[in-house]
């Protein structure tokens, strides 16, 4: 089983979320959207989306970086101690954004009517899986504080780092590691599963051209 989740599952997950959201580009344009419900009420967004968006950002390309990066690559620049302490304040940080952020998302979107009636299926979905991540991230925390020797970082980074570039024995760096770390990275993948299926897909639209455009989008009053 853990060669399966650590060693296979990863490979399964990634072809589906490529696969899945070329099919979806290809086949279904007009529900590669975010379905913004900001038309139906600004209440609680400002904060809600602003704090939730710039902490989920910043938590995965954290992740990105802090996983994929050798450690041969940042040893002559921080010992791994103080690489893992840096790592759990700015995720205990980004984390707690992304939290409230979130929790204002989801309450606004259940005792508002009628951004609740516009709610699909998926969505739900989407917005519980994301949620229980965070929740378990967060958790991850206290389990790596008892162990500041930057032990586990090295190890999940091996796992990383051996599933990216396909090498064998990725899943024998995560046997030893704590559930908690284990239930993170199987609901990650799990993740990558749905993303085509969701409104998630909308991540590959992000608009990075609008930092760098020249003018402004003009939008006419009603006369």
């Amino acid at each position: 089983m853990n060669n399966f989740l650590f060693g296979i599952y990863p490979y399964i997950a990634t072809t589906i979320f490529l696969l899945g959201s070329l099919y979806r580009y290809d086949r279904e344009q007009y529900t590669w959207k975010a379905n913004s419900s900001q038309i139906l009420s600004k209440k609680g967004m400002k904060w809600g989306s602003n704090l939730f968006h710039i902490g989920i950002i910043l938590l995965f390309f954290g992740h990105l970086v802090g996983l994929l990066t050798p450690h041969s690559v940042y040893h002559h620049v921080i010992s791994v101690e103080n690489k893992q302490l840096m790592a759990m304040v700015a995720g205990g940080v980004f984390g707690s954004m992304c939290f409230v952020g979130m929790v204002i998302l989801i309450h606004r979107r259940i005792t508002n009517p009628r951004v609740r009636v516009t709610t699909k299926f998926g969505d739900w979905v989407a917005l519980l899986l994301l949620f229980v991540q965070l929740i378990l991230g967060l958790l991850t925390l206290p389990a790596s504080a008892q162990h500041m020797d930057g032990s586990s970082m090295i190890s999940l980074a091996n796992w990383a780092q051996h599933i990216a570039t396909f090498r064998p024995g990725a899943a024998d760096f995560i046997i030893h590691e704590a559930l908690i770390f284990k239930l993170h990275i199987v609901l990650g993948l799990t993740m990558f599963v749905v993303f085509p299926f969701t409104r998630l897909v909308h991540v590959w639209s992000m608009p990075i051209k609008y930092a760098t455009r020249k003018g402004y989008q003009i939008v006419r009053k009603r006369g």
